[in-house]
């Protein structure tokens, strides 16, 4: 990630002549100009990663300076927005730096005076923005590992992932016990502008049936004996961020009714309030089972069920990405070993046929508890010297040691090869083209 000096500035004035003058003078203080004359062709080429400063006019047809500070405060908070009024209107203009904007200039005024409040604000500007990056970068390499790999259900699922990340719809997320669906849920919420605001998970399972309502909704001052203070509950806790109810078919049923009530009105009502508060929620939910089977067996609200089921997303088990298999146990052995301060260890037979053969019952949560025994020196029974070469390029030395090895077993028969490393016919030959192993090598006249 590299810093960046920003230059960019949106320029919003109705005014022909004023527009081409100030745009002009702004070019050749060396800023990077887009001049539009009205609000609403400007907000076309504006979105929350803008990389600059936006100057308007207060007073114009249609959707005026105020408006657009507003609009463009909904996109994105830190947007800086300089506002520029006639001398009339500067009750205005300070009502507007009050919703928002960055600065304002009365008319006539002194490019220069313009000049520095934009420099100012374009510092700002590429302060926020390398935060984001960095906080985007810090939050990945924890919750990215469950979604690398190149299989087609992983790439699917990132797909899925980019596709959901804005979009204002609740998602019901589906899979197996530590296949990473909170994983999944981090990461729509990282790819998306709720990034910067907090991510709430919440463990449904582990509900209290005391207390609970307080727990979700939170409690006013004097709420009960003992409530000295204001206290906001886990769900106001997400407020423009994101929810992520984690086993929502092991929540209470006083929990789910709780938490219906609040997807249906996007509000809270804590204990003691008068009135509720309105939220800007965006809820992802896991099921621990199958949620219709959980529907029927009435661990779960059918009602609530269909309410969360606007989207379902579907995490694989480990089981359909085996071709994952190798760099995700490489990535969670590097991040236990560094985690314990140690070298990464060697990789031998026994490591790597348990990791090619292995049904891996427990997904991703069985592999790292694997890869952190490995890290701590335990259940590695055949060892070998120490290999010079990184994790990465052992485990495929050995993933092509034992493609070669299966052939040679079967005399280059494929659908025995296949059955024995149990892995899609497709899977093999694309492996066998990255490691150059030539199947017909193996084969004989009576082999398929």
């Amino acid at each position: 990630m590299s810093f960046r000096t920003l230059s960019r500035i949106v320029l919003v004035e109705d005014d022909d002549a004023f527009r081409e003058a100030l745009t002009e003078r702004l070019r050749l203080s060396g800023f990077d100009v887009s001049a539009f004359a009205s609000a609403e062709a400007a907000l076309k080429a504006l979105n929350d990663g803008f990389e600059g400063v936006v100057v308007t006019d207060l007073r114009m047809p249609g959707l005026d300076g105020r408006a657009l500070v507003e609009r463009l405060t909904a996109m994105d908070p830190d947007l800086p927005v300089v506002m520029m009024t006639g001398h009339g209107d500067i009750a205005e203009a300070v009502d507007a730096m009050k919703r928002g904007a960055y600065d304002f200039l009365a008319k006539p005024f002194a490019p220069e005076r313009l000049i520095e409040s934009l420099r100012r604000a374009l510092d700002k500007r590429s302060l926020v923005l390398d935060n984001r990056r960095l906080a985007a970068l810090s939050v990945e390499g924890e919750w990215s590992i469950p979604l690398s790999g190149e299989s087609r259900s992983v790439e699917a699922l990132r797909a899925a992932i980019q596709r959901l990340a804005d979009a204002r719809v609740d998602v019901l997320i589906e899979g197996e016990t530590g296949a990473g669906k909170e994983a999944v849920a981090r990461a729509i919420h990282n790819a998306g502008r709720r990034r910067l605001k907090p991510f709430v998970a919440v463990s449904c399972a582990a509900l209290p049936e005391t207390g609970l309502e307080s727990l979700l909704m939170g409690h006013a001052a004097g709420a009960f004996p003992g409530a000295l203070h204001r206290r906001e509950g886990q769900i106001e806790q997400s407020h423009q961020g994101t929810l992520f109810l984690d086993e929502i078919d092991l929540a209470p049923r006083a929990a789910q009714l709780l938490l219906l009530r609040v997807l249906e009105e996007r509000e809270v009502l804590p204990l003691g309030a008068m009135e509720p508060h309105a939220l800007d929620l965006r809820i992802l939910a896991a099921a621990k089972d199958d949620p219709i089977e959980a529907v029927a067996r009435g661990d779960l609200r059918e009602d609530l069920y269909y309410r969360l089921n606007v989207v379902r997303l579907r995490t694989p088990p480990l089981r359909e990405r085996r071709d994952d298999i190798p760099l995700l146990f490489a990535r969670f052995l590097g991040r236990a070993a560094d985690r314990l301060g140690r070298d990464i260890p060697p990789i031998n037979n026994a490591i790597r046929r348990r990791l090619l053969e292995h049904d891996w019952p427990g997904n991703l949560r069985e592999l790292a508890n694997y890869a952190s025994e490995i890290a701590v020196g335990l259940s590695a029974t055949d060892t070998g010297a120490p290999s010079e070469t990184g994790l990465a390029r052992q485990v495929q030395a050995y993933e092509a040691e034992l493609i070669r090895e299966a052939l040679v077993l079967h005399h280059g028969d494929i659908r025995r090869v296949t059955a024995t490393l149990r892995i899609p016919r497709k899977t093999l030959y694309d492996k066998m083209a990255r490691h150059g192993i030539v199947p017909a090598a193996h084969r004989t006249p009576a082999s398929g």
